[in-house]
């Protein structure tokens, strides 16, 4: 894992976690992997894995199944996709289209580069 200063170890987590759903590892209901498993995958403390869970429970990601561990909260992938893109839109967007204003081009260019991409 990249640590970076940006953002605290914790949210990074929940933010693989999350890069996880949207990608299709987990799904609705889908056990992730155990503190303990994250703690050594991210070579963290459990204090700081137990962090980023709490803070997937409470906004209703994942939830705890006693005896089971950690499932992927039932819809929480719609939930992941609306809040990353309600942050793009907010803080990501608005830097990108300053940045384009800059260096004197448009979305017209932005769209060519995506066709080439799609290529």
């Amino acid at each position: 894992m990249n640590y970076t200063k940006e953002k605290v170890l914790f949210v990074k987590i929940a933010d693989r976690l999350c890069d996880d759903i949207l990608s299709g590892r987990y799904q609705d209901g889908d056990r992730v992997a155990s503190v303990r498993e994250l703690a050594a995958e991210f070579e963290v403390n459990v204090n700081t894995v137990l962090r980023a869970f709490d803070l997937l429970q409470r906004d209703d990601i994942l939830q705890q199944q006693r005896g089971i561990g950690m499932l992927v909260a039932r819809g929480a992938r719609r939930r992941v996709l609306a809040a990353r893109r309600r942050d793009f839109l907010q803080t990501e967007l608005p830097d990108f289209l300053r940045r384009l204003r800059l260096l004197g081009m448009d979305v017209s260019d932005v769209q060519r580069a995506w066709e080439e991409m799609e290529a």
